[in-house]
């Protein structure tokens, strides 16, 4: 596989005579579709795409880093995954070290490699990945987690063009990744308040059949729903939907 760059800045890259630019990535980036989908749907899009970028990689995957705790969130060919968990196993690595240091970490050969020695005695063991590459992903200043980039062949990112590549697309990467968690947060605001908004439905429901059947006021009738609720160890809105439905039922 033969990767060339057109010389000087950003220009593009070329495989197979096809030109992958950072423009051509953005517009990639950008037609990933956030609505209705998982985060990890989401960033397997973006890894997959950051993927093709990279000269030199084989398998991607993107570790993300919160409150110390380093975590796949997805990833491009099952080597990546493989050697992420590896370090995640270790408690240290490339791609840890790299998220956490906010510093692109090279490793051109497991067989020579000295940094990481358990991490690398089990990769030669249970992988074919023979080199990679680590760059951080930079978001308002600090680094959020990293890129990684795995290759069965020796030194596949010992050029400047790979590093260089890497972190343009770590860069553009970082904000896609951004953009999709904070998506994905709000989504889930959205379905936690409308379920709190359903669930305050029912409960009102409830307390009116409650204060018509026992003749109490509303605080008199939630306090039986509360004490239902601890005496059969139920959610209140579990409590008050079966009130509600069995009133509809003797209805019909």
């Amino acid at each position: 596989m033969v990767f060339r760059r057109a010389e000087g800045g950003r220009g593009p890259w070329s495989l197979h005579g096809r030109l992958c630019t950072v423009e051509q990535w953005l517009r990639e980036l950008s037609r990933v579709v956030l609505v209705d989908r998982s985060l990890a749907e989401v960033l397997g899009d973006v890894t997959r795409i950051a993927a093709r970028g990279i000269p030199g990689a084989e398998a991607s995957s993107i570790t993300l880093v919160r409150d110390d705790k380093a975590f796949t969130v997805a990833h491009h060919g099952e080597m990546a995954l493989a050697a992420d968990e590896l370090q995640y196993e270790q408690g240290y690595g490339p791609c840890i070290d790299a998220g956490r240091g906010g510093v692109p970490l090279r490793m051109d050969d497991v067989r020579t490699e000295q940094r990481w020695p358990d991490y690398v005695a089990h990769l030669q063991e249970t992988t074919d990945v023979r080199s990679s590459l680590s760059v951080p992903l930079p978001y308002q200043g600090a680094s959020i987690g990293a890129l990684n980039n795995y290759s069965t062949t020796a030194s596949a990112f010992a050029t400047p063009e790979s590093l260089r590549a890497a972190l343009e697309v770590a860069e553009v990467v970082a904000v896609a990744v951004a953009n999709a968690d904070a998506h994905a947060q709000l989504g889930e605001e959205a379905r936690n308040m409308r379920l709190a908004m359903e669930s305050r439905a029912v409960i009102e429901q409830a307390k009116g059949v409650l204060m018509a059947q026992r003749h109490v006021d509303s605080d008199q009738a939630f306090e039986i729903l509360r004490e239902a609720s601890q005496r059969y160890n139920r959610k209140l809105r579990d409590i008050a939907l079966g009130i509600v439905e069995s009133t509809q039922s003797r209805t019909r």
